[in-house]
């Protein structure tokens, strides 16, 4: 048991100071590290915050903040200590595409940007501060999106056959021909194709009746992402006879311009 010694003020000093060694480090103790519980998506190419703050709001100006993505040979996304960022720390692939709001540590957002956003990047990140042995986690999911194309691939009396191609999708989507009512139609297997990018490119085909005179929509979506993109063709009663008409133009002219160029040729030859 102590036995301090009265100040004249009735308190002793010893007192107050260990008053103070059990209450400061408690307020780091009350305060929790935050991150985001849904997942962040971000855009291939586009910048992306992963939000991370110490709630209530404590200081993190002195910390030592560490951002990690388990997995990566070099694990270290970010440094922070002593007020600067250790770089010789920082794996490569994430070099000056990684930032922290070095104005906001005093009110405890520990956010990390990240520039110029990669299909790589997706993943789960960590953020640990080293002194309040605080640690929380952000899953981050990269995504690609484009518009499909609808083309006649064939014709003939009784039937078209149309092509809806999307190329720059991540993650890989999945293709729906609907009718004017919204009914989904029965196609053709979806063609896959994953390029030197990491990005997909899907098409599928599909075998509408001459008879139908409706409009008809191709949708490429990814659920992962929450995205969907539509392409809509209209085919009105006419539309088949006007596309053999355009195809009988251009066999026409086409005709006519390798005469013309025979002409030429056989003219420039002549003895």
């Amino acid at each position: 048991m102590l036995h301090p010694k009265k100040s004249n003020d009735g308190v002793s000093f010893r007192t107050c100071s260990v008053f103070l060694f059990i209450i400061l480090p408690s307020v780091g103790a009350q305060s929790k590290l935050v991150c985001s519980h849904q997942p962040i998506v971000a855009w291939v190419g586009g910048d992306v915050i992963l939000p991370c703050h110490l709630e209530p709001a404590l200081s993190a100006s002195s910390e030592i903040v560490v951002w990690t993505k388990p997995g990566l040979d070099r694990k270290y996304i970010y440094v922070h200590q002593d007020g600067r960022l250790m770089y010789q720390s920082k794996n490569p692939s994430y070099h000056s595409r990684t930032a922290m709001f070095e104005d906001e540590l005093s009110k405890g957002n520990v956010s990390l940007q990240i520039f110029n956003v990669e299909i790589s990047d997706a993943g789960k990140y960590s953020c640990f501060l080293r002194s309040l042995q605080k640690e929380a986690s952000i899953q981050l999911i990269v995504g690609a999106v484009s518009s499909p194309i609808i083309q006649v691939v064939s014709d003939n009396s009784d039937s078209v056959v149309f092509q809806c191609e999307s190329e720059g999708w991540y993650p890989e989507p999945e293709v729906f021909w609907l009718d004017g009512e919204g009914n989904l139609l029965s196609a053709g297997p979806t063609e896959t194709v994953r390029g030197p990018d990491d990005l997909y490119t899907v098409s599928s085909r599909v075998t509408v009746e001459k008879r139908h005179s409706n409009s008809f929509t191709c949708r490429v979506q990814q659920k992962d992402i929450n995205q969907t993109r539509d392409t809509h063709i209209h085919v009105t009663a006419g539309f088949f006879n006007d596309q053999n008409c355009w195809y009988c133009i251009w066999s026409i002219i086409i005709s006519l311009g390798i005469a013309v160029l025979v002409f030429i040729i056989a003219w420039i030859n002549r003895p």
